[in-house]
């Protein structure tokens, strides 16, 4: 291919980088989407395409040079950079030879389409990318209907959140409440059965009642569940731990709750 030939010193690669270190507003929820993996996902999934970085250099496989002639096509900007220049901008020990900046979905609230037994997940301060990433690809593991985010401590275009999801950020609906009262007017207006995992004053979560439209709330890994969201009378309901431990990783737990909450809507 013949593309324009661009160093580290370049304002696409300088955004790059800004992207990766979230140093800069990024209105458009751009990505960095690296190596053939990650663009056969965006191809998949017909992701838009702000800017290819192809080095011809670091390419090993057949089938990268034929994506690379493919994401050239499909991008609005696409550059040639040289093994330096990637690896400059590159979070992997091997980059392959592609990389691109790509846009995540933008999902508004009348977006969603909610069944009598939709299922939801609200995750409230959660603050590590990789267990975010995990939440997203367990929604998607068990049909879960959306994410819904309140008390934000990461951004989804966290390289983390990215690889720990494994693609399924792309299809995954996802929702953002700047307060809490906004996302509790949300899911009782579309009548949803709330439940509030947490240890304190709970009851199993095999005795819960998951029928309906059902939302399960999961805290942040070091405060557990907002305060706001106690002062509405949602039930909670607990994992049993039967060791030493007192809690379970958030994904994990969340993980639990929702392949539960599927298996009786599903009547597994």
């Amino acid at each position: 291919m013949e593309l324009q030939a661009i160093g580290v010193q370049h304002p696409a690669v300088r955004q790059v980088q800004h992207i990766q270190n979230n140093t800069a507003p990024n209105r458009y929820r751009l990505f960095v989407a690296e190596g053939l993996w990650a663009h056969n996902m965006l191809l998949e999934h017909n992701a838009p395409i702000d800017t290819f970085f192809w080095c011809p250099e670091a390419i090993y496989a057949d089938e990268a040079h034929r994506r690379a002639e493919e994401i050239a096509a499909r991008a609005e900007r696409s550059y040639r950079i040289s093994l330096r220049t990637l690896e400059k901008i590159s979070e992997r020990d091997k980059p392959d030879g592609l990389l691109s900046l790509a846009a995540l979905p933008q999902w508004a609230p009348e977006d969603l389409r909610l069944g009598r037994q939709a299922l939801v997940l609200v995750a409230d301060g959660v603050e590590i990318p990789g267990n975010l990433g995990t939440l997203i690809r367990s929604l998607d593991a068990c049909a879960a209907d959306a994410l819904l985010m309140t008390n934000r401590k990461t951004r989804l275009t966290h390289p983390k959140v990215i690889r720990a999801s494994q693609g399924t950020i792309l299809t995954v609906p996802t929702l953002e409440f700047p307060e809490v009262a906004e996302a509790v007017a949300w899911l009782r207006r579309h009548r949803f059965t709330v439940f509030l995992a947490d240890t304190d004053e709970a009851i199993n979560y095999r005795k819960a009642d998951f029928s309906g439209r059902t939302a399960l709330v999961v805290g942040s890994e070091r405060y557990g569940i907002g305060n706001a969201w106690y002062d509405h009378g949602f039930q909670r309901v607990a994992v049993p731990m039967l060791g030493s431990g007192d809690s379970l990783n958030v994904s994990v737990s969340a993980s639990v709750l929702l392949y539960e909450a599927r298996a009786r809507k599903s009547g597994w």
